[in-house]
């Protein structure tokens, strides 16, 4: 025991020097381990926003139920956007008209050709004839940009027009 004492007395000065050195370095062990604490509450808190004395099971159970239901809404969107495109492919998308005097007794450009397409060139052609004593109208098909009825040069100009996406020809 008197050993220990002895060094004890002729180191002393090493002794208290490596204490201080300890003490420095549990407080600076201290403060990291505080600012570490600090950022994790502050998660913890941002984590929890809105909760009410919900454990950390129930909100990823909550979130897991929400996270379904959006995929589910997604489909359903999905679904209806592909309805719409299949829609919008059969609707009129393409079309054209031409103003022309049919008969040279007529002052005007009274008669007319309109061609109303869709993605694939499929729609009609309606076209006015104005004439001094009656006026006729008329409808023709249009299949992939062609029709099973004669065309007139109006009327394929009014289709060629509104395939090339002409809208108004004088």
């Amino acid at each position: 025991m008197e050993t220990i004492i002895n060094f004890i007395q002729d180191y002393n000065w090493v002794l208290v020097l490596a204490l201080i050195a300890l003490v420095i370095v549990l407080i600076i062990i201290e403060i990291i381990n505080r600012v570490e604490y600090n950022r994790l509450e502050r998660r913890y808190k941002k984590l929890m926003r809105g909760t009410t004395g919900k454990n950390i099971e129930e909100l990823i159970y909550d979130f897991t139920g929400k996270i379904e239901n959006s995929l589910d809404d997604i489909s359903n969107l999905k679904e209806n956007v592909n309805m719409l495109n299949n829609k919008f492919k059969k609707s009129i998308q393409k079309y054209s008209i031409i103003r022309y005097r049919a008969f040279e007794d007529v002052g005007s450009d009274l008669s007319f050709s309109i061609a109303l397409l869709n993605e694939n060139d499929d729609g009609v052609i309606i076209t006015g004839i104005y004439g001094r004593n009656e006026s006729t109208c008329f409808a023709k098909p249009v299949e992939n940009g062609l029709s099973k009825y004669e065309l007139s040069e109006e009327e394929k100009q009014v289709v060629k027009n509104a395939i090339n996406g002409i809208m108004v020809t004088k």
